[in-house]
């Protein structure tokens, strides 16, 4: 292959990686440390314009004191920010700071079209800025390009608004107007009780009762959760979120809420009418928007020449690694969606595939690197700044305001 660089060339690396948000740069981290130069072995490819993964696109009411459940990247703290700040700015000056400190060189905004079998065993990763030929493959893309709309009775005819929380502008664009807000997770809530203050009306509906979880979220229900996630993509079924069979956390302005009449659950209507909905029983109300919190699907259609979907529809995984094909691995998917499942899935996809490709092809000081650590200098001094971080993958980023809201999107 040609690896020059020329017009149509094909580049060769150890491995690419496909994202750069929590799971990405926690992934990319680890193939430094194992011995693997940003570069020259692998290839970090990112969508985004900017460092901060899915979260640059946060809306701007979402402050740093509001995100619940967000775990430092391994290696580096994210210390002393401003509560009052949007999560968007944090978190994203987070992630630059981040890349720059360990030399990670994401490559942005770069579109991957396509990922398929190619000559010598090794994988085209077909990109906006030409071909790489790579030997291992760490998909990281997330969920949020991916935001799942629907198809409800009526939807054509609506002479309103009709948005996906992806897109949610805040509050201000929706004052004086009545508002349906549509799903049961996280977003829903969060931005119901945004808009609610200024809006005409507001109603909220889900398909299934709401469970709203009092007291703390322990080490032994988190991985109940997980588990239960785990077994869906063993299976080769497309995954729930990790969020979704947590429940939601109760806080205090959710209780007010409650209180107030605002987080009052509706069942899901009938169909959608010019100007509004109207359930089975002819009940109807109207409105002008229809605000869609109805979650995210994963970003996997890229790699659909590799054939790696089960009759299910999703695709079977062992650990992170895709079960049909051992060369790729899936982080930040299924069960490693949360953002302590995207360091620990980086940990261990690159622990499985330095196991596979056996090491670093060219290695400081002629020594390879396996599975159990770094063996070149380079990555001895990200040990060593590792471990004087004191960070953990087990630890919060920040302390967490008990009013606080859970998130737990990561990858694009």
């Amino acid at each position: 292959m040609d690896d020059s660089g020329g017009p149509g060339a094909v580049r060769e690396v150890e491995v690419a990686v496909i994202g750069a948000g929590q799971a990405g740069l926690s992934a990319a981290f680890q193939l430094r440390r194992a011995g693997y130069v940003p570069d020259r072995d692998t290839v970090l490819l990112d969508q985004a314009p900017h460092p901060g993964g899915a979260w640059q696109f946060r809306w701007p009411t979402l402050t740093y004191a509001k995100v619940h459940g967000m775990h430092a990247l391994p290696g580096m703290e994210l210390t002393g920010a401003d509560p009052a700040r949007p999560s968007a700015e944090v978190i994203g000056g987070y992630f630059a700071r981040y890349e720059e400190r360990f030399g990670l060189r994401p490559h942005r905004p770069v579109e991957v079209s396509a990922v398929r079998p190619g000559p010598g065993g090794r994988l085209l990763v077909e990109t906006s800025e030409g071909t790489y030929a790579a030997r291992g493959l760490i998909n990281a893309t997330g969920t949020w390009n991916r935001p799942f709309l629907p198809r409800l009775p009526g939807q054509e005819v609506f002479r309103g608004q009709q948005l996906h929380s992806a897109r949610y502008p805040g509050p201000e664009a929706f004052r004086g107007k009545r508002v349906v807000v549509i799903g049961g997770g996280t977003s829903a809530v969060q931005q119901l009780l945004e808009i609610a203050p200024v809006a005409a009306a507001t109603v909220w509906v889900t398909r299934r009762p709401p469970v709203f979880r009092d007291g703390p979220f322990g080490e032994a229900e988190g991985r109940a959760a997980v588990a239960s996630v785990e077994r869906r993509v063993r299976e080769g079924l497309p995954p729930r979120s990790v969020v979704s069979v947590t429940g939601l956390p109760m806080t205090e302005a959710m209780r007010r809420a409650r209180e107030d009449g605002v987080l009052r659950r509706l069942p899901m209507f009938e169909r959608i009418t010019e100007d509004g909905v109207v359930w089975a029983d002819g009940s109807a109300v109207a409105a002008d928007t229809l605000l869609y919190a109805t979650g995210f699907r994963a970003v996997i259609g890229h790699l659909a020449p590799l054939r790696l979907r089960e009759a299910g529809g999703g695709i079977r995984m062992a650990g992170t690694r895709a079960v049909r094909d051992p060369r790729v691995h899936l982080v930040g998917y299924g069960p490693s969606a949360s953002t302590i499942g995207a360091n620990r899935a980086g940990r261990a996809a690159v622990h499985d595939l330095t196991r596979l490709l056996g090491g670093p092809p060219h290695p400081a000081g002629g020594r390879g690197a396996d599975a159990r650590g770094p063996r070149t200098e380079d990555g001895a001094r990200l040990e060593r700044e590792h471990a004087n971080a004191g960070s953990s993958v087990h630890r919060k980023a920040w302390s967490i305001p008990e009013s606080g809201t859970r998130t737990s999107h990561t990858g694009q």
